[in-house]
């Protein structure tokens, strides 16, 4: 890591001009939360393996920012040489760079890996002391990775409508009669999920996102799409060129804004004169519209500033808003998924009593005893969680895991993205809880479930505990209300249980969910997060509903379920807005044993005795007599 350091502040200062700090976002070309192998940048110079953060580098100083969910594992992976930086607590980056450089300072960054947002932020805040911020032309990190991982060349896939529910067709045509509302005769896309949903399409570039790395453009006559076309196959050509979507390498996007700018685009495949296009109804169509918090700086420079839209792109709200296909796919997919959790459940707890004594799902013993199958393959968070991932392969249109699986025992699942790695996980313990937050890609949908369980005793706090996150589950999960509440406004409802006793979580309460598509996705969000104020929540979206909490050193809690906001029947509609409510779309059951039932409403006894018995019909289909009879015990109405 020392070397790295060095390595890069000789680049640094032979820079020109020589730059006096060096920003490493986490974030790849496309702002990608999740990114591919090569471009885990802050990784390598880190040794941090978080998915957010950022790395500051200055001639004297290496530090690093990030969230809540990772403060724990920062602290762990971080060497002497870098300095943890905690989002919330101490001043953000910009803020640091701007009080602590010099006067005049530069400072690099690669512009391709930051927002439009990002870069006008730190200009803003770097403007008191005259500091400047310098796009560098090469990424100076790439320049010192000497075994950085290869370019893959993985196929694009085309996603068939009968998953799709939309055709890409009626997707540009909504999408240009957005940009003609706002005056605008063409759009940069750069978010990969956003590419992929408009032209659907789908990919393997990216673990665990179903993604391909590509750039789309598209104007009032024209579509591109920019990737390597040796990922191309001819049915991806003859779908491309059904919807009249043009097919560009993938790095001549850069050339083309700029011929956009000038407004000298041209494709074979326009459906208009390209003179008529840029304008509706004699009216000149002035603008490029960009995502400022997707869209590159690298890309945005190429433009004239007063010619461009910065606005949140129309597709992120579009895609979020599910089509009658895409509910119905979710719901399946959820399902099946559903099914594969307890038939894990069932499978871990015979193994947990058989190899360590416990005393299993349903009993509260005392102590693990010792193990009774002399010889067995211990059981650890990785091989636990590799069983987990069989379960759901087995099921129809799977196609691989949404994120890495978290499988946490004891003080592990106090860190909230905890990813056990074979060499250094734990081994499975009878006495501790036990919190697995996984989830599937099936080509029909993207699943995404927390549950947290003991197969010992568990202590009245952790109980406590437990009921506080319940308690909150379900208070959220039953909301109602009106038409443009946003998701901060309901995030309370989730920490009110906790709060009552003095807890809480650092991290957001709901996100959405894609189709096939990313596992975090936007715009809207239920959070105490002042983004979450955005976007109000919408019919036929989908969220998560996650709290929970984390005692470091001890244990880690957490439930979640995938719900989808559809309208609610209520007895008055104040105002003629009209109300919404959540669905839960996800099955599988809550530990009875981790419940302190005297801690708990009749309503939400009620509300799980309910929950419970709609698991039982659901996935009942989907298992055995052995699992089924688990599942009927697991279920079993709660009498207070």
């Amino acid at each position: 890591m020392a070397d790295i350091l060095a390595a890069l502040r000789s680049l640094m200062s032979s820079h020109s001009p020589p730059l006096d700090a060096l920003v490493v976002p986490s974030e790849d070309y496309h702002q990608s939360e999740y990114v591919s192998a090569r471009d885990k940048r802050r990784e390598f110079v880190s040794g941090f393996t978080g998915s957010a953060g950022l790395a500051l580098i200055t001639k004297s100083e290496a530090r690093l920012w990030t969230d809540g969910r990772y403060f724990l594992q920062a602290e762990k992976e971080l060497s002497d040489q870098w300095k943890l930086m905690r989002y919330g607590e101490d001043p953000p980056v910009e803020t640091w760079m701007a009080d602590n450089l010099p006067q005049d300072a530069t400072v690099g960054v690669d512009p391709w890996c930051i927002s439009v947002d990002t870069a006008h932020r730190w200009e803003c805040a770097f403007s008191k002391k005259q500091q400047k911020l310098v796009p560098t032309s090469t990424n100076l990190v790439d320049e010192v990775w000497k075994n950085r991982p290869p370019l893959e060349v993985n196929p694009v896939i085309v996603q068939p409508l009968k998953f799709a529910g939309q055709s890409v067709a009626d997707k540009l045509k909504d999408l240009r009669e957005k940009l003609r509302q706002e005056k605008a005769h063409g759009i940069i896309i750069t978010a990969l999920d956003e590419v992929a949903w408009l032209y659907n399409v789908r990919g393997s570039d990216v673990s665990y996102c179903p993604v391909v790395h590509a750039f789309a453009i598209v104007t009032s006559d024209s579509a591109f799409f920019y990737v390597d076309k040796r990922k191309i196959s001819s049915e991806v050509n003859s779908h491309m060129e059904e919807n009249r979507a043009e097919i560009r390498e993938y790095d001549t996007v850069g050339s083309d804004v700029t011929m956009l700018s000038s407004n000298q685009l041209n494709s074979s495949n326009a459906s208009t004169d390209g003179n008529e296009a840029n304008k509706v109804d004699g009216e000149n169509l002035n603008f490029i519209w960009a995502d400022p918090g997707s869209c590159c700086f690298a890309l945005y420079l190429k433009l004239n500033a007063d010619q461009v839209l910065l606005q949140r792109s129309p597709l992120a709200l579009a895609k979020a808003l599910k089509n009658p296909v895409e509910l119905e796919g979710l719901k399946n997919a959820h399902i099946r998924d559903g099914a594969a959790v307890v038939q894990y459940l069932v499978w871990l707890d015979k193994q947990m009593q058989e190899l360590y004594g416990a005393s299993g799902y349903f009993l509260e013993g005392g102590k693990g005893g010792s193990k009774k199958l002399v010889g067995t393959m211990k059981l650890t968070e990785v091989t636990a969680s590799d069983k987990l991932e069989s379960f759901r392969a087995s099921k129809e249109h799977f196609k691989g895991l949404s994120f890495p699986t978290i499988s946490s025992v004891g003080p592990n699942a106090a860190i909230i993205h905890y990813s056990p790695e074979a060499e250094t996980c734990s081994e499975m313990d009878p006495d501790s809880i036990y919190l697995f937050d996984s989830g599937a890609q099936y080509q029909d949908g993207t699943t995404d479930i927390t549950r947290t369980v003991h197969f010992g005793k568990p202590s009245a706090h952790e109980k406590a505990c437990y009921t506080a996150v319940l308690k909150g589950h379900i208070t959220l999960g039953n909301a109602r209300f009106p038409n443009g509440t946003n998701g901060h406004a309901l995030d309370i409802l989730a920490r009110v249980p906790l709060w009552k006793d003095g807890l809480d979580y650092r991290h957001g309460t709901g996100h959405g969910i894609g189709s096939f598509l990313n596992v975090h996705e936007g715009p809207h969000q239920i959070s105490f997060r002042p983004s979450a104020r955005n976007v109000p929540l919408q019919t036929s979206m989908t969220v998560t509903d996650e709290p929970g909490y984390y005692e470091d050193g001890n244990f880690g809690i957490r439930l979640e379920n995938v719900l989808i906001i559809k309208e609610a029947e209520t007895k008055f509609n104040f105002g003629d807005k009209g109300y919404l409510c959540f669905e839960h779309i996800t099955w599988a059951p809550y530990q009875r044993k981790l419940m302190d039932l005297s801690l708990l409403t009749p309503e939400e006894i009620q509300w799980v005795n309910s929950y419970h018995s709609k698991c039982e019909e659901i996935l009942a289909p989907y298992l055995d007599e052995v699992e089924m009879a688990w599942l009927k015990k697991a279920t079993e109405p709660i009498t207070a």
